[in-house]
C-alpha cells in the first residue's frame, strides 16, 4: 500500500514564476465502492455467526492464566538477578536489569490485557454469547478492571460502527477540514478539491501552517498513544466536534446519550469508581512502586494498543470519508484497513505479528469483517474475513493495509494532516496539500446499517 502512495509521476505546468508553479500528480483513483448490505453478509459462512459463552469463557482463562505466568516470573525471578546469582560487570548494572526486566513484563502484560480488553469490546457488541445479561456482565466487569466505562463506550462505539467514516455522523478519528487547521481557502488558480494540482508557494504555505518537522510528528504521535484514550473518554478529543464543550463519557444527561440510557451510564461510571478506589487501596496497601510496575504500567500499554491499532484501522491517505449524501453503511464499513499488528517482512515480522495477533485476538487483523458484522466472536472472524476478502475482490475492492507498526502511524500521522470543507467525499491530504486518492463513483446506492444502539 505504501509503495503505491509514493509511486507518483510529478509534471510541472507552465506558469509566470517558479514559486506559482503548479506541480501536478498521478493519483491512483479510488473507485467508490456501489455493493449491498446484503451481498456483503450473504459472503460470510452461516457458522461464522454462532457465539459460545463457554468458549469464549475459555479466552478470558487464557488471557488471566498469562498474566498470572508473567506475574508469577516477575515476582520469583526479577529479584535473583542480584550478585549472589549472576555475576555482572558493574554493580549498578544489576539494577538497571531489574529495571529492564520489569518493563518487558509490563509490556508482555499490556499486550496480553489488550486481549482482555478486546473480549470485553466484545460483550459490548454481544459478541461473547448468545445471553445479553452474561455479555454486559462480563463486559462490565473486564472494562471496569482496565477503568473503561463499559456501557457508555458501548453506546457511543455502536454508534461509530453504523455511521463509520461518516463526517458528522463518527464518534471518532474525525478528521479536521481546511478551515479548522486555519488554513487560506482553496485557491481554484494555485490548486484543485481533488489535491492533484498544488502550486510549489502553496505547498511550502500548508507545511509551515502544519507544522511538518519530523520532531513534531514524533511528539504528536507519543501524545497521541499516550494519553489519546482517557482524553476522548474525557473530553471527546478525535470525536465530533459539533458536540458542546466537555463533552464525555461519564455524564449521563451528555449529548453522546439518550434518556432511556440513564442508568446504564450510571452504572458505568460505579464500575470505573470502583476501579479507582481498588487502585487507590492497592497503592497504599502494597506501595507505590509495586502497583505502579505490576498493574499500571501494564495498563498504559493497554491503553497505547488501543490508540495505535484503531488510529490506523481507521486513518490512512488512502481510506474515504463521505458526506452524509454519500453515505451508506457498506462504503463505511469498507473504509477501514486489516492490519497485522507489529508484523512485517522476514521471519521477524511473522513471528512478533503473530505473536500480536494471537495475544490481542485478531483485532487488527480481522477489523472489516468486524464492521460488516460486528456480532462475529473473534474466534470466527479469521474465517469471515477471508470469505468477504474473496467476494470484495470480484469488485477490485482491496481492504489490507499495511502492518500494524509504530513507524506505519508515523507515516500516516504525516500523510494525513486535513481534508477538504467540501466534496461527497473526502481523502487526506498532507503537508503539502496534497491527496493520496481521487474518488469515483461507479453508481449510487443507499443501505440501512442495522446496528442496534440500544
Amino acid at each position: 500500500m505504501a509503495s503505491t502512495l509514493t509511486n507518483r509521476k510529478a509534471a510541472s505546468s507552465k506558469a509566470s514564476s517558479p514559486a506559482s508553479t503548479v506541480v501536478e500528480a498521478d493519483i491512483p483513483k479510488y473507485i467508490v465502492p456501489d455493493i449491498s448490505v446484503k451481498d456483503l453478509l450473504g459472503a460470510i459462512p452461516q457458522h461464522c455467526h454462532e457465539r459460545s459463552f463457554f468458549r469464549s469463557s475459555l479466552y478470558v482463562v487464557w488471557d488471566f492464566a498469562w498474566l498470572g505466568i508473567f506475574l508469577y516470573t516477575a515476582t520469583t525471578q526479577i529479584p535473583k538477578i542480584n550478585p549472589e546469582n549472576i555475576s555482572l560487570p558493574h554493580p549498578a548494572l544489576y539494577k538497571v536489569a531489574r529495571g529492564a526486566a520489569w518493563l518487558f513484563y509490563d509490556f508482555c502484560a499490556g499486550l496480553v490485557g489488550t486481549g482482555l480488553w478486546v473480549i470485553a469490546h466484545e460483550c459490548g457488541h454481544q459478541a461473547y454469547s448468545t445471553s445479553k445479561l452474561a455479555n454486559n456482565t462480563v463486559g462490565w466487569l473486564l472494562h471496569s478492571a482496565l477503568g473503561v466505562p463499559y456501557h457508555s463506550w458501548r453506546i457511543t462505539h455502536g454508534k461509530h460502527h453504523a455511521q463509520t467514516s461518516h463526517l458528522t455522523g463518527d464518534q471518532v478519528f474525525v478528521p479536521k477540514t481546511r478551515t479548522e487547521r486555519g488554513l487560506p481557502p482553496l485557491n481554484a488558480e494555485k490548486e484543485n478539491l481533488e489535491g492533484t494540482k498544488v502550486s510549489l508557494d502553496l505547498q511550502e504555505i500548508f507545511s509551515e501552517a502544519l507544522e511538518d518537522a519530523p520532531i513534531m510528528s514524533v511528539v504528536w504521535l507519543t501524545a497521541q498513544l499516550a494519553l489519546g484514550w482517557p482524553l476522548y473518554l474525557i473530553r471527546n478529543a478525535t470525536g465530533q466536534r459539533s458536540y458542546p464543550r466537555f463533552t464525555n463519557h461519564f455524564a449521563p444527561k451528555g449529548p453522546l446519550f439518550a434518556p432511556h440510557q440513564f442508568t446504564d451510564i450510571i452504572i458505568s461510571d460505579i464500575g470505573v469508581f470502583i476501579w479507582m478506589a481498588c487502585l487507590a487501596y492497592a497503592f497504599k496497601t502494597y506501595g507505590f512502586l509495586n502497583v505502579f510496575r505490576i498493574y499500571f504500567l501494564p495498563y498504559l500499554w493497554v491503553n497505547h494498543w488501543l490508540v495505535l491499532i484503531t488510529f490506523l484501522q481507521h486513518t490512512d491517505p488512502a481510506l474515504p470519508h463521505y458526506q452524509a449524501s454519500a453515505f451508506t453503511f457498506p462504503r463505511g464499513a469498507l473504509s477501514t484497513f486489516d492490519r497485522e499488528l507489529m508484523g512485517g517482512p522476514g521471519i521477524i515480522g511473522k513471528i512478533t505479528g503473530w505473536i500480536c495477533a494471537t495475544a490481542t485476538h485478531g483485532i487488527s487483523e480481522t477489523h472489516v469483517a468486524h464492521h460488516i458484522c460486528s456480532k462475529i466472536p473473534h474466534y470466527n472472524a479469521w474465517e469471515a474475513r477471508d470469505a468477504i476478502n474473496a467476494r470484495l475482490a470480484r469488485d477490485g475492492i482491496h481492504v489490507q493495509g499495511n502492518p500494524g507498526t509504530w513507524s506505519e502511524a508515523l507515516r500516516v500521522i504525516r500523510e494525513c494532516k486535513f481534508i477538504e470543507d467540501e466534496g461527497e467525499v473526502r481523502f487526506y491530504k498532507n503537508a503539502q496539500g496534497k491527496a493520496a486518492r481521487v474518488p469515483v463513483f461507479s453508481s449510487e446506492g443507499v443501505s440501512d446499517s442495522g446496528v442496534d444502539l440500544q
